[in-house]
């Protein structure tokens, strides 16, 4: 979970070998529990109102146009974002959608639910899939990442939208950054920027950064990711604001109002507690998430566990208890993708060895790693904690034995 080198945070379980980077206070707590303190001292009814004011301008006058653009996916906050975009703010959203091609059911179901229930139009991006798969076998390879072309499609055609369609206002959920490490304050009301994507989402390569002459990426696979260039986006004036510097950003909280309100729905997964975010995407919290703890010591139930922390819904041990418990899970769906990908499961275990982090793994023998360090204390049932927790899902995370991903849903009987 920790290298030897890192510093943790008293209060959470995040330390300064966070992928995003953190800092640690000399009392010990970490920018991001700080900059959650101001959840409960910022006058969230002032600042909702401060975001009325903010789009104002962009109400289409005569109705012929969409007054925003809304990104949007079958899982995570975007039940929630639609809600305060439509039935809170009045706006009529454009939708839209990257098509990761790992969809499940359940998320076909929650999408087809959410654009039903709010009464929006929306679009739906379907990169050839030979290209997506070209270009994951060469992130897969440099980064270390099977989620690239999905992070990069669900940051980019938004932005490709408000400048095609010519709306200018773009409305996100919340800020990775702020809400993890405290990379920003509220209060700095920061916008989606080209440089944030790159550096983060992106890992610090752009689409045509992919490109080499030692691989077989060309650039007819990587066009559809290229974001636009600056006179474009000054042309239409596109801004992309975050929600959460507004209004006081709750997951759990938000997505059991969504399940009451609006039927969403949730799912059991094997490696974390939390059963609302990404229950459209078969390999997010199963090989992606093993990745991210290859390259980086901790997954997402250290995500969520921390989460909860900041709420005051989980103390600091009984985190400790749930990430011990799901972190480790064996994956589920590692043999549907090696079958998508054409890659066999040696191969694919070979390729993600060489992005093991040095600080975090050992090798004991050839092909065997483990950690060289880890947070002490974590005691207890980690079920009975789960339970007590409140999460609850309609079913589990699951799929029929011979049947590929489904690669475009197009609708689901409610």
């Amino acid at each position: 979970m920790i290298a030897p080198s890192h510093q943790t945070c008293k209060r959470c379980l995040y330390s300064t070998g966070h992928a995003l980077g953190l800092v640690i206070d000399d009392e010990g707590i970490c920018s991001g529990c700080r900059i959650h303190e101001e959840k409960d001292r910022l006058d969230f009814y002032d600042r909702f109102a401060m975001l009325e004011k903010l789009v104002e301008p962009y109400r289409s006058k005569s109705g012929a146009n969409y007054d925003c653009i809304v990104p949007v996916t079958g899982a995570n906050d975007s039940h929630f974002i639609v809600h305060v975009v439509k039935e809170r703010l009045g706006l009529n959203p454009l939708l839209v959608t990257y098509n990761k091609y790992f969809n499940t059911p359940l998320g076909i179901r929650n999408l087809a639910n959410l654009r039903i229930k709010f009464d929006c139009d929306i679009l739906i991006q379907n990169v050839n899939p030979v290209s997506v798969k070209a270009i994951t076998r060469t992130t897969l390879r440099m980064l270390g990442s099977i989620y690239w072309p999905c992070l990069a499609g669900q940051t980019v055609f938004p932005v490709q939208t408000a400048v095609r369609y010519q709306v200018p206002l773009i409305i996100w959920g919340a800020h990775q950054g702020l809400e993890q490490v405290g990379m920003f304050s509220h209060e700095h009301e920061v916008e989606m920027t080209r440089r944030y994507r790159r550096d983060h989402d992106l890992m610090g390569h752009e689409a045509d950064d992919l490109l080499s002459i030692f691989d077989t990426l060309r650039e007819e696979d990587v066009w559809q990711y290229r974001y636009p260039d600056d006179a474009d986006l000054e042309s239409v004036g596109v801004r992309g604001i975050y929600l959460g510097n507004y209004v006081r950003w709750d997951p759990k909280a938000q997505h059991e109002q969504m399940v009451a309100s609006h039927g969403y729905e949730g799912a059991a997964f094997p490696r974390t507690f939390d059963t609302y975010d990404y229950v459209d995407c078969y390999n997010y919290m199963d090989l992606h998430d093993h990745l991210k703890m290859v390259k980086h010591g901790y997954s997402k139930v250290t995500d969520h566990a921390c989460r909860e922390i900041r709420h005051g819904r989980l103390t600091r041990e009984a985190a400790l208890a749930l990430v011990r418990h799901y972190e480790n899970a064996p994956l589920r769906f590692e043999r549907e993708f090696e079958e998508w990908l054409g890659v066999d499961h040696g191969g694919l275990k070979f390729i993600i060895d060489q992005h093991r982090n040095p600080a975090v793994w050992e090798e004991t023998k050839p092909g065997r790693f483990v950690r060289r360090s880890d947070l002490v204390g974590g005691e207890g049932d980690a079920e009975a904690i789960a339970r007590e927790l409140g999460f609850e899902a309609q079913s589990e995370l699951s799929r029929d034995k011979g049947v590929g991903y489904i690669t475009v849903g197009k609708g689901y009987p409610l």
